[in-house]
C-alpha cells in the first residue's frame, strides 16, 4: 500500500487499508506492506498528501488480519534508534502471533527529515548508521543482549523482551549494488530490489558477488522485485490508469519520446491479467528473482483489484 490518496474521507481511510490487507490475505499473498514516511513522496504526489505512522498502522493491522505477514517497506533507519526499532518490531511480532518482518533501509527523503528535525547527513553517513544499527538490531531480534559502542549508536546489554521467536526475518530494501547488497549479504533474510526491470540481471550478479565476499550461500538470501502494477480485467483501462498516474506526475506518455517512455515505465507492469502475468514472468521471474512485491498505486484500493492480482500471480508461483 504505497500511497493513501484514496477518494474517500479520512474516516474511511483505515477501513480501506484493512480491506486491502484482508483481501491480500484471502488471495494468498505472503505479506502486506505499508510505507514508513511522514510526508507523501515525490513518486506519488505533493508532500502534504496523506501518510500514516507505519508501526501504529501495522499494529492495528495485526488485530484485523490472521495469517498474512506485516512489514514496513521499508523502515527508515534514521527515524528510530536501533533498540527502539527492535522493540517496536518485536512488539508487532507478539501482537500478530509471529507475523512481523523487519523491513529496513538507510532513509532517503530529505524533506521529511529536515522538517521533522531528524538528522539526514550524507549518503555515507546514512549507510554507516544502518550498518551499526543492524549490528544492534539483529542480535536483539535473535535473543541476545548486545553491547555496542560505535560512531553513531551506543547500547549496553540491550534487553528485548518479550519475544515470540528468535528468527524474526530481516528484509533490506534498495538498489545499491555495493552498500545495500553488502549489508543484505551480512544481515538479511530477504532483499527487495527497487530498479528498472531490465537492470535485474546485473543486480543479481552484484548480489552474487557480495554474498561470495562474505562467504554466504546466495541461495539462503531470498529476493523480490518491487513493481508498479496497473492491472484491470480490461487491458485498455489498465493502460489508461497508467497514463493518468504518470500524467499526474507531469509525464504525458502520449507525447513522450521512446527514451522518455522507457524511463518512465521501467518499473511498471501494465495490462490485462494475462499481459501482467506474461510481463512478470519474462521480465522478473525469468531473470532469477524469487518473488514480487506489488505497488498498485492507481486502483489497489478498489475492491477486487488485490484479489485479481493474486489470482493472476498464483499460477506463476505454483508452476
Amino acid at each position: 500500500m504505497p500511497n493513501l490518496s484514496y477518494p474517500t474521507p479520512v474516516t474511511h481511510l483505515f477501513p480501506t487499508i484493512i480491506a486491502q490487507a484482508r483481501e491480500a490475505e484471502s488471495a494468498g499473498f505472503d505479506t502486506a506492506f505499508v510505507a514508513d514516511h511522514f510526508y507523501e513522496t515525490p513518486t506519488f504526489g505533493a508532500p502534504d498528501g496523506p501518510r500514516l505512522e507505519a508501526y501504529t498502522a501495522l499494529g492495528s493491522l495485526a488485530t484485523a488480519t490472521e495469517k498474512i505477514q506485516l512489514s514496513a517497506l521499508v523502515t527508515s533507519n534514521t527515524f528510530r534508534n536501533p533498540p527502539m526499532l527492535a522493540k517496536a518490531v518485536s512488539t508487532l511480532d507478539v501482537a500478530s502471533g509471529a507475523r512481523a518482518v523487519l523491513g529496513i533501509g538507510a532513509g532517503w527523503f530529505e524533506l521529511e527529515h529536515q522538517q521533522y528535525g531528524y538528522e539526514f547527513g550524507t549518503f555515507t553517513d546514512r549507510f554507516e548508521r544502518l550498518d551499526e544499527a543492524l549490528q544492534i538490531i539483529a542480535p536483539m531480534l535473535h535473543g541476545e543482549r548486545p553491547t555496542f559502542d560505535g560512531k553513531w549508536y551506543h547500547v549496553e546489554s540491550a534487553i528485548n523482551e518479550p519475544r515470540i521467536r528468535d528468527d524474526l526475518p530481516i528484509l533490506l530494501g534498495g538498489t545499491g549494488e555495493k552498500k545495500t547488497f553488502a549489508l543484505a549479504a551480512r544481515f538479511a533474510d530477504h532483499l527487495n530490489i527497487n530498479c528498472g526491470a531490465s537492470e535485474l540481471p546485473r543486480k543479481l550478479d552484484a548480489l552474487n558477488a557480495r554474498c561470495a565476499e562474505v562467504g554466504r550461500d546466495r541461495s539462503t538470501l531470498e529476493t523480490s522485485y518491487l513493481a508498479f502494477v496497473f492491472i484491470d480485467e480490461n487491458g485498455d483501462r489498465a493502460r489508461q490508469l497508467q497514463h493518468d498516474f504518470l500524467l499526474s506526475r507531469g509525464i504525458d506518455l502520449s507525447k513522450a519520446s521512446d527514451t522518455e517512455r522507457d524511463a518512465a515505465t521501467a518499473q511498471h507492469i501494465c495490462g490485462a491479467p494475462d499481459e501482467v502475468a506474461e510481463q512478470i514472468k519474462t521480465r522478473v521471474l525469468d531473470a532469477g528473482i524469487d518473488g514480487i512485491i506489488l505497488n498498485l498505486p492507481a486502483n489497489g484500493h478498489e475492491p477486487g483489484i488485490v484479489e485479481l492480482a493474486g489470482r493472476t500471480l498464483r499460477p506463476l508461483v505454483d508452476a
